[in-house]
């Protein structure tokens, strides 16, 4: 059985809630990546923030990165997955939420982030070709 830490990108790295946007942006450079999970005070995920938040949703409101926490963009209940669970789960998962990066989590800690990229590498063509259909569905 495939799982979910078969399959992820090990050693994610959190941000906390109270950092600032532009520290996320670097530190989103530094790691090479596109989206931090958010953890909060207790070190619970409390969101994912994404490059894309910081410029529309910050930038392009003419806020200033500098001023706007990543806990200031924390919306919604964070989706995540057991590093136990099978690819399965991580499918219906991303799928059922439309969501395009999902955190693997093991005793309470993130231990990995599951990606687009991931899945195409561990997955059928059919399966990414239903993950494609579903995740970008109009609506």
């Amino acid at each position: 059985m495939t799982t979910a830490r078969d399959i992820m990108h090990p050693g994610a790295q959190w941000i906390p809630a109270h950092e600032t946007l532009d520290r996320a942006a670097q530190l989103m450079r530094q790691l090479n990546v596109g989206a931090l999970p958010i953890a909060d005070s207790n070190e619970r995920l409390c969101g994912i923030l994404t490059d894309r938040d910081i410029v529309v949703g910050c930038v392009a409101m003419g806020h200033d990165p500098s001023q706007v926490t990543a806990g200031d963009m924390a919306k919604g209940t964070p989706r995540w997955i057991d590093a136990g669970s099978d690819v399965g789960e991580v499918l219906q998962e991303m799928q059922g939420h439309q969501i395009r990066r999902l955190p693997v989590i093991e005793n309470k800690r993130l231990v990995g982030m599951i990606s687009e990229a991931d899945l195409a590498q561990h997955l059928s063509d059919a399966q990414i070709h239903a993950f494609v259909e579903r995740v970008y569905a109009n609506g």
